[in-house]
């Protein structure tokens, strides 16, 4: 027979994985670039070249096929980096980027690229959406502001090259 405390112990944890799993933040930043989307995707697509102007993603490396893995390196607001592999799950010629990973539970995310043409140019999305028990202990006050500066970066970059 199994002593009662054990029980709750169990139901316990089990409750702390279903809402591990539950937990989710969105991060989210626009820009409008006086650009066709082709414009921007060759600047996304050209990984090489991030270190150049890219103040986030400085390092991408890997196939960008949808399917594989991918290493890419973080620059956080503080000059820490944070290495990750995330998996290609769509790309979509001059209108999506998406690539994800991590650990269910833990922390999962899905970070996306999306552009849509408008009057005037490209209306340039990235959105992350992360999942798990992390997020309770994890400080993510910089990473909204990290992907502004990025596109703005990416903004200056395409303006640049298209002079």
């Amino acid at each position: 027979m199994t002593k009662p405390y054990f029980k709750i112990a169990l139901l316990f944890i089990g409750g702390l994985m279903i809402v591990s799993f539950l937990t989710s933040k969105t991060f989210e930043a626009e820009i409008t670039i006086a650009a066709p989307p082709e414009k921007i995707w060759e600047v996304l697509m050209d990984t090489s070249a991030y270190p150049d102007w890219n103040p986030t993603f400085v390092e991408v490396s890997g196939p960008y096929k949808v399917g594989k893995k991918m290493s890419l390196r973080v620059r956080k607001p503080d000059g820490a980096f944070v290495e990750m592999r995330p998996t290609l799950k769509a790309l979509v010629p001059n209108r999506e980027l998406h690539q994800g990973g991590g650990m269910p539970g833990v922390l999962t995310y899905n970070h996306r690229w999306s552009l849509q043409p408008v009057e005037g140019g490209t209306f340039v999305r990235q959105t992350d959406v992360d999942r798990g028990a992390l997020l309770w202990f994890w400080d993510t006050s910089w990473i909204e502001p990290s992907f502004r500066a990025t596109n703005e970066a990416l903004a200056r970059r395409v303006m640049d090259l298209n002079k």
